[in-house]
């Protein structure tokens, strides 16, 4: 599989934008478009006849004109790589690995157990891409992107993390496609709901990677149980939502994300009703 990736692959396939670089780059690159266009326009206006409020003007207006319409454009299009090089580099990672695994455990709070989880993946031919940590009613849950070579099987990667001490691993296999920009798919399914509320249970399934659940007596934010697979979500123009996920259990975090969706869908119907 190649992975060479280009910066038009991290189009978002529903806005068609690329995702937001990082802020330190954003502003070198901002400063390199303006600071050109600004010295020269200032070298040409100073040196003319005119008086200096309508210097300050003409400065003004141009400097910027110039900046916002050639400059910057031209700038952030030369540095398309450069500027997301971060998720470029982890899209790359990704797409080049054999095999790729999602694999929650809890992980000792002592020096060096993730070293020991990280050695004992290591010894499969693992290698762990990322790391989150779920915060949990029994305390946090450390969650692993782990890439292995074909062949690899969950029975091995859960005994691995046995030995490293690693506590009730659960794990799946995942893809590039479910990993990478997270944030840009939370946004945009949110944008779906803001434009209309009634794609609400789709938006919340996509968002979980979940089946709907009808009929299931689901879990409460308030009430989430660690190793609950089954969540409800209250929607109060729709009714509850429930979903279901056998082995992958939800985390806080997840449901935190799935509630404030369901809340932008009722502040869309509450205007829209408020506004007929």
């Amino acid at each position: 599989m190649s992975s060479h990736i280009s910066p038009t692959d991290l189009t978002c396939e529903v806005c068609g934008r690329m995702p937001e670089p990082r802020k330190a780059r954003m502003t070198a690159a901002t400063v390199l478009a303006m600071l050109p266009v600004e010295l020269a326009v200032h070298a040409l206006i100073l040196r003319s006849g005119l008086s200096l409020p309508f210097k300050v003007l003409v400065l003004t207006v141009t400097a910027t004109a110039l900046a916002i319409w050639v400059a910057e454009p031209s700038v952030m299009r030369m540095l398309r790589r450069w500027l997301h090089g971060p998720v470029l580099r982890t899209r790359e990672r990704y797409a080049g690995a054999e095999s790729l695994w999602r694999i929650r455990t809890k992980v000792e709070d002592r020096p060096g157990a993730l070293g020991d989880v990280t050695h004992a993946l290591a010894t499969l031919g693992g290698n762990i891409l990322d790391v989150h940590v779920h915060p949990a009613p029994g305390g946090p849950v450390d969650e692993f992107v782990v890439s292995t070579p074909a062949g690899v099987t969950p029975r091995a990667l859960a005994d691995a993390v046995r030995d490293a001490d690693g506590e009730d691993p659960q794990i799946w296999p995942t893809t590039p496609l479910a990993l990478v920009d997270g944030q840009t798919k939370a946004l945009d399914l949110a944008v779906q709901v803001a434009a209309d509320p009634h794609v609400l249970p789709d938006a919340l399934a996509e968002l979980l990677d979940a089946e709907p659940a009808s009929g299931s007596p689901g879990a409460p934010a308030s009430h989430l149980t660690a190793g609950a697979t089954a969540l409800k979500v209250p929607a109060t123009w729709h009714g509850a939502h429930a979903f279901a996920r056998p082995g992958r259990p939800f985390t806080l975090a997840e449901s935190a994300r799935a509630h404030r969706l369901a809340e932008l869908a009722e502040v869309v119907e509450r205007t829209r009703t408020a506004q007929r």
